[in-house]
């Protein structure tokens, strides 16, 4: 089953785009901090800074922080390899979080989990696909009746795990509080989405009647607007939801494997939003896109610093 909402504030009454207002100064920095934060990734990985590997959100930094204010402190995130947005929308400790991918001083996990397997504060993140939705069930299933949910990050090539089906009919059937949010953005790592899965997100959800609601709008305010009532729906009624976002990761896999043909990253990169907001808000987006890079280059200046934390000592 599809829940549908009114028409997002993006739009006409026709269903045709025009201009947004400008984001709110807070999530614009949110935005920056996080698409600064994972350049400088790639920047350290490259200057040999960084061991293991690192997978950016480039492009798809506007889902965690349109959701960010529809979650509350008691609410428990459970996020996937790409996680680096998911814990910046977050939580506000970019500090933490570079120490523990370097495995410096003031680490979040003293550097054990790296990149992808972090706890900290309700948040964690998994390398293994299809692992965080049975255990975001579970989550939920303990949250039941408290108004407080479950929020499971996963992507398109997470459908071709089993755990994936088994959770979502577990979900429906125990009535928890889940909000599955899907970053679909047409690749599984090398692989396009359409050679690996075949029918539609939608569906698959329909098959267990977990109510399912597609957002294709890159707009943070409108996106929050558009979700606020499902999200309440999912505390209140005790029941699962699946939302899809149709989206685009603009960088790399990981760091630099990028199989995709030019003219596929060429159509990412027609829909990033860093550029679009940089193109209808010049001044603030100027201003606060330069303090953001600024505020993590000092970031990475003082993380690179430290020495290592006790675990990575020899």
């Amino acid at each position: 089953m599809t829940v549908t909402v009114p028409a997002p504030t993006g739009t006409t009454p026709s269903g045709a785009r025009r201009t947004p207002p400008p984001p709110e100064p807070e999530d614009l920095e949110l935005l920056l901090l996080i698409r600064h934060f994972e350049l400088t990734l790639l920047r350290l990985f490259e200057a040999g800074e960084l061991s293991g590997t690192t997978h950016t959100c480039l492009g798809q930094e506007y889902i965690p922080v349109a959701l960010s204010r529809l979650l509350g402190d008691d609410d428990f995130v459970l996020s996937n390899h790409r996680g680096h947005g998911h814990f910046l929308a977050r939580h506000a400790e970019p500090y933490g979080l570079l120490a523990e991918i370097m495995g410096r001083e003031g680490a979040l996990c003293a550097g054990v989990g790296g990149s992808q397997h972090v706890y900290h504060r309700r948040f964690l993140s998994t390398g293994v696909q299809g692992e965080s939705l049975p255990v975001a069930t579970g989550v939920a299933l303990a949250l039941k009746g408290t108004g407080a949910l479950a929020c499971a990050y996963i992507g398109d090539g997470t459908w071709g795990e089993g755990a994936v089906y088994e959770a979502l009919n577990m979900a429906q059937l125990w009535r928890v509080p889940l909000l599955v949010v899907v970053e679909h953005n047409g690749i599984a790592q090398s692989t396009p989405t359409a050679a690996q899965m075949s029918g539609r997100v939608a569906a698959r959800a329909a098959a267990f009647d977990v109510l399912h609601h597609r957002v294709t709008s890159l707009e943070v305010g409108e996106i929050r607007t558009e979700l606020a009532p499902l999200v309440a729906m999912v505390r209140q009624d005790s029941r699962p939801l699946v939302v899809e976002f149709a989206t685009h990761r603009v960088g790399p896999h990981s760091k630099g494997d990028d199989t995709r043909a030019p003219e596929e990253i060429a159509l990412a990169a027609a829909h990033d939003w860093y550029d679009r907001y940089a193109r209808l808000f010049p001044e603030p987006f100027a201003r606060i896109d330069r303090e953001r890079r600024e505020l993590v280059e000092r970031i990475a200046a003082e993380v690179t610093a430290r020495p290592p934390s006790a675990w990575e000592r020899p």
